[in-house]
């Protein structure tokens, strides 16, 4: 064979070669045969050849997804929504499938948009809803999980699960009534339920009815003695009401389950700051700032007994802290504001004690407000 015909020879081949290649470039209905028979392997390398040879198709990209998904390669799949929705935006089932893909990885907030997106374009998609509220839920946006769960909750009454989980947003939202009401429910299905008693407690407390909610913590305290949190729940409620000894008691019983339970901690030693045992009240303030930096009250009270033994550098730290935890409490600006003066520095003293009247004189007004708003006006 002479060169020309040897150069003729290869070229051939290289045709023949892409012509076969060609021939075994799977079509979209392949990958969909195979993604039926439950080959999702091969499905998958089938639908990663099609978007190779057809990398402006959306439908195939979101079709890599679903299989991508089923095999709960979660993470993959996203990417592949997301290309498909920058190709064709208004895809349907696209935005839907890509919350899910979020939504299983327990990336709540990230859901949000896309499954928003869902509802907005199917309103009455039970799914999209209720993955949307689940999301807002796991991401602790609770006012809007409350709206999208109750809608979906009173469709499906025997759900217990789906019901406890909005009255769950209702109690983050501080809808107490609707929390009250979705726990009273529950505990008619599941009257021995101590957990059900403990929630029912919290709403009736946000309702400004504690007398009542620390008879529901009774109640989960006699089913379940050794739940977790119910005694720490009786001991702050007695707490709340300035009953001490049994505070105290309800608290030491929780920790002695539990004695990291750095709350527990913190309120038994406001309880014993309060009796004026500084020697029993400074150990247990001190474990439970050290087990947790956001117990408010016992950076309070370290403040409080540090600054009686002069230690005002390190009470200085505590109250700070104290306020940085919650601006809106007057108690640990008082405090600092005492604290500055006993430190010789009265401009910062004066400016503690004038954030303390700010804050008395909003919360007067905010009562003020309530008490005083006109009527609804009556129709015609």
């Amino acid at each position: 064979m002479g060169y020309t015909h040897l150069k003729r020879a290869i070229v051939l081949f290289a045709l023949l070669s892409c012509v076969s290649a060609g021939a075994q470039t799977p079509s979209p209905s392949d990958a969909q045969a195979l993604e039926q028979q439950g080959k999702l392997t091969e499905a998958e390398k089938a639908w990663r050849l099609v978007v190779q040879q057809n990398p402006h198709d959306a439908a195939a990209h979101a079709s890599l997804g679903v299989v991508l998904s089923r095999q709960g390669k979660y993470a993959e799949a996203v990417l592949a929504y997301k290309k498909a929705l920058t190709l064709s935006p208004k895809l349907p089932g696209a935005q839907l499938n890509l919350g899910l893909a979020e939504f299983k990885q327990g990336h709540f907030q990230a859901a949000v948009a896309p499954l928003s997106a869902a509802l907005a374009a199917e309103p009455a998609n039970t799914q999209a809803r209720t993955l949307l509220g689940l999301s807002c839920y796991g991401a602790g946006q609770f006012a809007e999980a409350s709206s999208y769960l109750a809608p979906v909750a009173k469709l499906d009454p025997d759900n217990t699960e789906l019901h406890r989980v909005l009255a769950q947003s209702c109690l983050g939202a501080k809808k107490y009534s609707c929390a009250l009401e979705e726990f009273r429910n529950i505990q008619q299905r599941d009257p021995d339920s101590a957990a059900a008693h403990m929630l029912t407690g919290e709403a009736l407390d946000g309702l400004g009815r504690t007398p009542e909610a620390i008879e529901e913590f009774e109640a989960a305290a006699k089913i379940s003695p050794r739940e977790p949190e119910v005694n720490f729940g009786l001991g702050f409620l007695q707490w709340k009401l300035l009953h001490y000894d049994e505070a105290k008691s309800a608290l030491q019983t929780e920790l002695s389950m539990d004695p990291n339970h750095a709350q527990a901690l913190a309120y038994l030693g406001d309880i014993e700051l309060k009796d004026n045992d500084l020697d029993k009240a400074l150990p247990l303030l001190e474990k439970a700032v050290k087990i947790r930096s956001d117990v408010r009250i016992a950076y309070v009270d370290l403040g409080a007994i540090l600054m009686q033994e002069k230690r005002y550098q390190d009470a200085m730290v505590a109250l700070q802290h104290a306020v940085k935890l919650d601006p809106a409490q007057p108690d640990s600006h008082f405090r600092l504001g005492r604290l500055y003066q006993a430190m010789g520095n009265t401009t910062a003293a004066q400016q503690e004690f004038a954030r303390v009247r700010e804050l008395h004189e909003k919360a007067e007004e905010d009562v003020a407000s309530k008490l005083s708003a006109p009527p609804p006006s009556v129709p015609q």
